[in-house]
């Protein structure tokens, strides 16, 4: 293939918002769901590929008819539209110029069907979304790709997404039942229609005679046959899905399952509906260290011999980056990784017994390889959990460790597996010849498929050439082993050139005719999967920009999304970031009006709404918690005025929650519309992000935490802690008149269990310092921490007791600022559930109980204690599958209420139809946000124990 000069990503100009075609525009029944500004096509224009094109306009579709509608309009002004939901695609296909649509927030409702056999979802939601809905069933969905916690049903079915042990027999071709589908002309088709195919050959006659004729060139040419027949019985995400072809006869079906790995080119998903796949229960997961790849993949026959479920190759660049992770499994540990490789291999059994059989076979088999150890198989979830963690965050884990200001290049190919070992061989004979040291393989190799990943600038023309002539050795050796180019990352823009190499002039003809018969204009993502240029996938590569160290790393695979609060309301954590490399890029190449209107609109999308909760970092396999990295700009663009107030209110922390809580008390004596004008016209003069909306959720003030004395709870018994309430429970008092609050119920409660606790002296000024870290004002909480550290350390005889927190916020507040002082903090919830449950008999105050966990809780790792103590308190305890940081976040959520309006909305609808009589949380502030959200006074889940102990 000869080469072209290079084009890196495009970028975008200043100047402003940019026009919509009015045909598209008139279709789109909101204009605020119309995003032209810079800021929004920015952040837009990233996915987790390494290619960059960025959108003229993103429009926030609400329906199917809608999409028609916008593909009406962007046929008739040549419009080119992409979908996107999750992001995760790697191959470039799900960015795009023209108008890009956002088919995540109004396309994410889930339907289990015949007790879980089935599922119906729509394209935005995630397949980790699903499978929670499964799993009380026993089923999960077929495909299991390594991003599930990312990657939506839109980019399941659009990819042909399999994964790590679904293989060909349950990937989303093989488990796919049908398809609501918006073709380009706009017409709506619903495959399981017991009469679509009459429907369909009503709407579109010519569409569909066309259809069938191409089925009969295709199986009436027996090459055209074998070649599928061959290419499919492999992995094969390589051009269009020319197997369906051979499987299905009918107008419908035949549809649905050519659009299955089509990559938004020839229709839109709007709904999908699959036959589910049950659990197996037992499993058993071993890490097995070979000296060498070659002898890792030559043991690979034998061990898919054994009915091994998954068999995932891990080369020594894989296992150095593991090594210098937290949490990752012992057997990569304790070795210099130079030349080793490791096999994750795990199987799957309906029964223990079966399950033995299994492993001892396995066992047999690793027995008669050279190990660096020998492999044991496990059933400890713990255990596998920490394989499968460091498996999945694989790619982002390794491409998070590569030098600052250069781009991570993955591909993924399949072979047969007796190939894959000289293949694994000639690819690492490719990386030293063209120069891509540290290079990565890993992957499925059970199914002879693996990934590889290159770093580099991906700049210049010697670089460039470089990387293409790297390509088209690639091309040669997969070609000559007999795989696929593609085997589940789709074709996409990166090897779009190459789809007719690998299948011929017939059937590539085959696919530029199935194309324009359904994409007629050429609107539908075009570039991707059929492009006759032979340089277009060095076309649009994103150029390589280093920006804050806190965020450098960030790979934009999104991981980080589907837990972000501001998520449907400006920028996630991932746009956050991109949003900061295009704005340096600017300033670099001197776009100074594009950097002006970037940080314009950046303090609010980005900073202001940025919950700070820490949850991006949960999810990020590199560990990136975004939330730093904007807590340091709130710092750097602190008010002068406003950081000496906070100062000031540091030196005198206990008048100031007096002060607050009289105020609430005050304010809860006045009717709601008084307070609410007075607070909003405050917030006109002095701005949203310094003076709190006061609303409905807020009660009257609490007590101050001085009348607790020097001692709480049982009476001549020694202390086992020092209790240090939160100062929000004594700012924000209880739900009702008849509450008693957190700290009241957790005095209560030792007293009942005759555990007693020490109460530092001065706890009135005393906090966890979140105020001001949140914010930004470091010389405020340099004052707070320092004076908590030094009341602790008193309190609790210089670390030899715990400290006990009441507000699961303060409590992960306090553990940071005593960390280097060896001083164990625990949440009140862990305590009762460890310390004081033994010790009591509660009787159940609740059928049904609706649970949230927050941030912090699962951060702190707590969720499990605050389920037990939800189970001694009601019959039935539910956390929702919508289940998300509420965003209040201290005093967020009051000064940007459409924050939590937006972070709380799934959790509230999904609340609301359950009728629970019983609503709880750990942590002042999110209990109420949650009460805001729903209507339904939430509590403290000590509280509710308090009750069940009278």
């Amino acid at each position: 293939m000869s080469a072209v000069a290079p084009e890196v990503g495009s970028h975008v100009a200043s100047g402003g918002s940019l026009a919509l075609a009015p045909e598209i525009a008139a279709a789109v029944g909101d204009v605020s769901r119309i995003r032209t500004r810079a800021i929004d096509r920015v952040a837009y224009a990233n996915d987790a590929s390494h290619y960059l094109l960025t959108p003229d306009a993103v429009v926030i579709a609400a329906d199917a008819a809608e999409v028609g509608a916008i593909l009406r309009g962007a046929t008739a002004s040549g419009t080119p539209v992409t979908f996107r939901s999750g992001g995760t695609s790697l191959s470039g296909q799900s960015s795009g110029s023209g108008v890009l649509v956002d088919v995540r927030q109004g396309f994410g409702r889930i339907d289990v069907l015949d007790s879980g056999r089935r599922v119906r979802s729509q394209p935005g939601a995630t397949v980790r979304q699903v499978n929670a809905r499964l799993l009380r069933h026993g089923h999960r969905l077929g495909p299991d790709p390594a991003s599930e916690a990312a990657c939506t049903i839109g980019g399941v079915v659009a990819n042909n997404s399999s994964g790590m042990a679904c293989g060909t027999a349950e990937n989303s071709y093989r488990t796919l039942e049908s398809l609501v589908l918006v073709l380009a002309s706009g017409t709506v088709v619903d495959t399981a229609d017991p009469d679509a195919d009459r429907l369909l050959s009503e709407r579109e006659p010519a569409l569909v005679a066309e259809l069938m004729r191409l089925r009969d060139r295709v199986v009436g040419d027996a090459a055209s046959v074998a070649l599928i027949e061959r290419q499919f019985a492999m992995k094969n995400t390589m051009g269009y899905a020319l197997n369906a072809f051979l499987d299905f006869d009918t107008p419908a079906a035949l549809l649905a399952h050519l659009v299955v790995g089509s990559e938004g080119t020839l229709a839109f998903v709007a709904e999908a509906t699959f036959r589910t796949v049950p659990i197996r229960p037992a499993t058993a997961t071993t890490l097995a260290v070979f000296p060498t790849l070659d002898a890792a993949t030559r043991a690979l026959p034998a061990l898919v011999a054994t009915g091994a479920a998954t068999l995932e190759l891990m080369d020594a660049t894989s296992l150095r980056v593991g090594q210098r992770l937290a949490g990752t499994p012992a057997a990569i540990h304790g070795f210099e990784a130079t030349t080793q490789a490791a096999l994750l291999v795990e199987y799957h059994a309906d029964d223990a017994d079966a399950l033995r059989s299994l492993a001892e076979s396995g066992s047999r088999a690793l027995a008669a390889e050279d190990l660096r150890a020998a492999a044991v198989f496990s059933s400890d979830p713990a255990q596998r959990a920490a394989a499968w963690t460091f498996r999945k965050g694989l790619y982002a884990s390794v491409a998070g460790a590569r030098p600052s200001g250069t781009t991570a290049l993955l591909e993924d190919v399949v072979v047969p597996v007796g190939r894959l070992a000289d293949t694994c061989g000639g690819l690492q004979e490719l990386f030293a010849r063209y120069g891509y040291a540290d290079s990565v393989i890993f992957g499925h190799a059970k199914d002879g498929n693996i990934h590889f990943m290159l770093t580099d600038r991906f700049e210049g023309a010697r670089a460039l050439a470089r990387f293409e002539r790297f390509t088209d050795a690639m091309v040669d050796l997969v070609l000559d082993a007999g795989g696929n180019l593609k085997a589940e990352h789709g074709t996409g823009r990166a090897m779009a050139p190459y789809v007719r190499r690998q299948y011929g002039d017939e059937l590539y003809d085959v696919m530029v005719r199935l194309k324009r018969l359904l994409d007629p204009s050429g609107i539908l993502n075009p570039g991707v999967i059929i492009d006759d240029d032979p340089g277009a996938h060095m076309r649009h590569l994103k150029a390589p920009v280093s920006i804050e160290p806190e965020a450098d790393r960030c790979v934009e695979c999104g991981y980080c999304e589907p837990v972000c609060p501001s998520r449907s309301l400006t920028l996630t954590p991932r746009q956050r970031i991109v949003v900061r490399r295009a704005s340096t890029a600017a300033r670099e190449r001197g776009d100074g009006a594009l950097v002006a209107e970037l940080e314009k609109d950046y303090d609010y999308d980005g900073v202001q709404t940025c919950a700070v909760d820490g949850m991006c970092q949960t999810a990020c396999p590199v560990l990136i918690n975004t939330g730093a990295l904007m807590k340091r700009f709130r710092r750097e663009d602190a008010n002068p005025a406003l950081a000496a107030g906070w100062s000031a209110a540091a030196t005198g922390w206990g008048a100031v929650t007096r002060a607050g809580s009289a105020a609430l008390s005050v304010a809860s004596a006045v009717p709601l519309p008084v307070v609410r004008t007075v607070t909003d016209a405050a917030r006109k003069v002095l701005g949203t992000d310094t003076v709190p909306r006061y609303s409905g959720e807020l009660p009257a003030g609490g007590a101050s935490r001085r009348s607790l004395g020097s001692v709480v709870g049982a009476v001549g018994v020694e202390p086992v802690a020092v209790f240090l309430p939160a100062c929000v429970g004594s700012m924000f008092g209880p739900a009702s008149a008849d509450g008693i609050g957190a700290t009241a119920a957790f005095v209560r409660l030792l007293e009942r269990a005759g555990v007693s606790a020490i109460v530092p002296d001065g706890v009135d000024a005393l906090c966890c310092g979140t105020p001001w870290s949140s914010k930004g004002y470091a010389k405020g909480h340099a004052t707070m921490s320092a004076r908590v550290r030094a009341a602790v350390r008193a309190a609790t005889r210089e670390g030899t007791l715990p400290v006990v927190c009441d507000a699961s916020s303060c409590t992960e507040g306090f553990a940071a600022t005593l960390r280097d002082d060896g001083i164990r903090v625990l949440d009140a919830v862990a305590f009762a559930a460890s310390a004081l449950l033994p010790a009591l008999s509660p009787t159940p105050v609740a059928e049904l109980l609706a649970l949230h966990p927050t941030c912090s809780s699962r951060q702190l790792g707590i969720d499990p204690a605050l389920r037990a103590v939800g189970e001694a308190v009601a019959s039935e305890v539910r956390v929702p599958d919508a289940w998300g940081c509420c965003a209040y976040a201290g005093d967020r959520g009051m000064l940007h209420p459409e924050l939590t309006e937006a972070a709380t909305a799934p959790e509230a609808a999904e609340v609301a139809g359950w009728g629970a009589d019983a609503h709880a949380s750990c942590n002042r502030t999110c209990e109420l946000g949650m009460t805001k959200a729903t209507g339904e006074p939430y509590v403290h889940v000590l509280e509710l124990l308090e009750r069940a102990t009278r």
